[in-house]
């Protein structure tokens, strides 16, 4: 089957040529307005040596003035043209500058050709291997290195085979069998579209045919598969909403909903308003299963006979886009297509060096940086390796605070310690220990600066728990950190990981049906937010000790302040480290106020 649109990538380093070169395939095969070309000829940038009248093809793409003002690329441009046998080409410019390469690797996600662009005057350069390297990792299906300028060196074959055998000296550590060398100058026009008349020594394709020859993969046994966009409900009537992604559907078909392993026949299928007998890939459908099963948003629907296992636990490639570093064991939001679901980096086992490909050891990622991780979700997911299937292997990390996309992964392949673990369920549940206790399990977590009162406080909450014959338990920071949290520092990721150790703790503690009491500086909103997402809502809450740091200093009562103001403790809350204030807390205490009205405020609300 032909795809109808085709994503194409331009990359190199700066002042290679790309932005010339969309440009002039844009001109020669009459994509772009004749006005927006009549501006071309008489715009010029700032240094610019295009004579008036002529043609400046790098502006017919770079779209920002900060651009246009350095004379450099640095968002991705798109633009699309018709190609001659009707399909649509989707063109992105990707920026060449290296504290860019976040930009060009997610173009490059997205991608089925990329051109990366060599001057014939400079060869092969840092920025070259960089960027086959991130289309290497992103499963871009074809390469076309086109070695441009050669204008400049008279059309030199002897420059055009040298800078091919420099290049292809450095393939071995890439996986790109379908790569194609083409001799080319994008300001003359030479092999961009026409054949060139410059350079009788080459007989191979123009750039234009290499693109228009690529088709995708065809697979010998194409299997369905679908992803739940919405469910729709009417009277008497519950069907699945979702496109047809990969091969069709007929009513009879039986299908497997994943992860839950479900098998359902498939009923009735509607289209336009009307039932039809099948469905072909890419039609938009609604889906009607006999007998009706339980499924949501984000799972995938496949042939009854594909092997696909539903996991939690992933290996991933991960660009990392924010300027601020990953951070392991934090909480960020995973999202799929319409799956979002809170997930965890648990490892993260090495960086990759984009210019030799060398796996580093790696405690973080910063941004631009590529590395290999593993995380871990809330529940199974049925996510594919993106080499395998780009639709059912991308994500996104977003952070749970500020809803930025902070990191663009693609999955390597499920782990399989997330396919050998079943939760085990037992009779005697949460509500059997709470009714043997009679009481309500919850967990109050005391969140405030280094001597705050949180300890104080929670003394005192379980003293008069106690006296009222309830079963409790304190999981003080401190007393974490003499055993189950002995290796954990100060960090932020080690920070991250005592709030999650600590709530995991405390989850079981619940389900024993305790109350349990948690004294943590917690400095960070998104780990007290993750830790609140693994309990059920109305089980979790949280206590801000909204104690003046001043006052903190002034009681001092380990004497951390003092070591911190000396230099002696790095990394800490108040002085070396920033506190982050709930932002929607169920109970904030007056730190300053007497601990008995403290410990009433908290008892009123709980009880």
């Amino acid at each position: 089957m032909q795809t109808s649109v085709l994503r194409l990538l331009t990359c190199g380093s700066v002042d290679d040529g790309k932005s010339t070169l969309i440009g002039r395939l844009l001109v020669e095969t009459d994509s772009v307005p004749h006005d927006t070309v009549g501006a071309a000829r008489h715009v010029r940038r700032a240094g610019s040596t295009i004579a008036a009248g002529d043609i400046d093809f790098s502006l017919l793409t770079d779209g920002l003035e900060a651009e246009r003002e350095q004379g450099i690329t640095i968002d991705v441009a798109y633009r699309s043209m018709s190609l001659l046998d009707g399909r649509r080409l989707i063109i992105s410019d990707a920026p060449g500058h290296e504290q860019y390469t976040r930009n060009m690797a997610v173009a490059a996600s997205r991608a089925d050709i990329a051109i990366v662009l060599i001057d014939a005057t400079k060869g092969v350069r840092t920025q070259t291997l960089r960027h086959l390297m991130i289309c290497n990792v992103m499963g871009v299906s074809r390469v076309i290195v086109a070695i441009n300028k050669l204008d400049a060196v008279n059309y030199s074959h002897e420059v055009f085979s040298a800078i091919k055998d420099d290049l292809l000296s450095h393939m071995s550590r890439f996986d790109l069998p379908d790569i194609d060398f083409i001799p080319m100058s994008a300001l003359v026009g030479d092999n961009v579209v026409a054949h060139s008349t410059n350079m009788p020594w080459y007989a191979g394709s123009s750039l234009l045919e290499s693109i228009q020859s690529w088709q995708p993969k065809k697979s010998e046994e194409v299997t369905m598969r679908a992803r739940v966009q919405s469910i729709v409900r009417a009277e008497d009537f519950r069907g699945v909403s979702t496109t047809i992604h990969r091969g069709k559907v007929s009513v009879g078909d039986q299908v497997r909903i994943h992860p839950s392993n479900q098998v359902a026949t498939i009923a009735t299928i509607v289209a336009d308003m009307k039932k039809v007998e099948k469905a072909d890939e890419g039609d938009a459908v609604t889906l009607v299963f006999q007998p009706e099963v339980d499924i949501t948003r984000g799972d995938l629907i496949a042939s009854v006979n594909e092997e696909i296992s539903g996991s939690d636990r992933f290996s991933a490639h991960l660009v990392w886009l924010n300027e601020e570093a990953l951070i392991h064991s934090r909480s960020y939001l995973l999202i799929s297509g319409p799956t979002q679901i809170p997930v965890i980096v648990t490892k993260i086992r090495h960086s990759i060096d984009v210019n030799t490909g060398e796996e580093k050891p790696a405690n973080t990622l910063v941004m631009n940086e590529i590395g290999v991780v593993e995380i871990a979700t809330n529940a199974p997911l049925a996510l594919l390796p993106y080499k395998e299937s780009r639709e059912f292997g991308n994500f996104i990390l977003v952070d749970r605070v500020t809803s930025e996309s902070v990191g663009a992964g693609m999955i390597r392949h499920a782990l399989r310690r997330g396919e050998n673990i079943t939760y085990q369920a037992y009779e005697v549940d949460k509500s059997a220990r709470e009714s043997a206790k009679n009481q309500r399990a919850k967990i109050i977590w005391l969140t405030g600066l280094s001597g705050s009162g949180k300890s104080t406080i929670a003394n005192a909450l379980e003293k008069r728990l106690h006296a009222l014959g309830m079963h409790s338990y304190v999981l003080d920071g401190d007393n974490l950190r003499m055993g189950l949290n002995v290796d954990l520092g100060f960090t932020a990721e080690d920070r991250a990981e005592n709030v999650r150790r600590t709530s995991e703790v405390g989850k079981l503690m619940l389900d024993a049906g305790l109350i349990v009491i948690t004294a943590l500086v917690s400095p960070f909103e998104v780990d007290r937010q993750r830790a609140r997402s693994v309990f059920n809502e109305g089980d979790f809450i949280e206590v801000f000790v909204d104690t003046p740091v001043d006052v903190c200093i002034s009681r001092d009562p380990k004497g951390l302040y003092k070591k911190a103001s000396e230099g002696k403790i790095p990394n800490f809350t108040g002085v070396g480290q920033d506190y982050e204030k709930p932002t929607n807390p169920e109970i904030t205490i007056n730190g300053e106020v007497d601990t008995q009205i403290s410990t009433e405020q908290i008892l009123k609300f709980i009880l």
